[in-house]
């Protein structure tokens, strides 16, 4: 599996560009999976749920099926926090993950970067940075920008970045 990230601050634009690239990926023929770095109170489930309330029992995972789809909830329980091969495992093989978020994370990843945002840019102190997908021009760029609004072009980048 081949591996590309996005990261840059909250209100950025992340998913929305990620939401915009799977179509054109999966238009050319590729399998494409993601995964997402969630704050630390993310819960996908609901208080009152079967499954919420299997966790809050003790279960260490729940699945919750369906005939249309699966999901695994694991709670760490003060076991520490899985790293990227960890999780990585747990996914079924396809040709590329795109990873949103987890920037201790070893791989190439896009920055987007609004300055409406009103942050500074995160590539300077990140050389895993490679490009910047941006409307505006970040002080100090000194790699690719390409152009937030055109996901053909930012597809194109990541497809030659990662060899597909």
């Amino acid at each position: 599996m081949r591996l590309f990230g996005f990261t840059g601050h909250s209100g950025s634009g992340k998913t929305t560009l990620l939401v915009r690239l799977i179509p054109l990926l999966t238009a050319r023929g590729l399998t494409v999976s993601t995964i997402k770095q969630a704050n630390e109170g993310f819960d996908a489930d609901k208080p009152g749920k079967d499954s919420y309330e299997h966790r809050a029992a003790g279960a260490g995972e729940v699945m919750v099926a369906s005939g249309r789809r699966w999901a695994l909830m694991h709670e760490y329980r003060g076991a520490a926090e899985f790293d990227m091969d960890a999780l990585l495992a747990r996914m079924s093989p396809v040709d590329l993950v795109l990873v949103e978020g987890f920037r201790r994370w070893p791989h190439d990843r896009v920055e987007v970067w609004r300055q409406a945002v009103g942050k500074p840019p995160l590539f300077p102190d990140d050389p895993l940075v490679v490009a910047v997908a941006s409307p505006d021009r970040p002080p100090g760029l000194d790699r690719p920008r390409l152009d937030l609004d055109d996901p053909q072009a930012v597809a194109s980048f990541l497809l030659q970045r990662v060899g597909l």
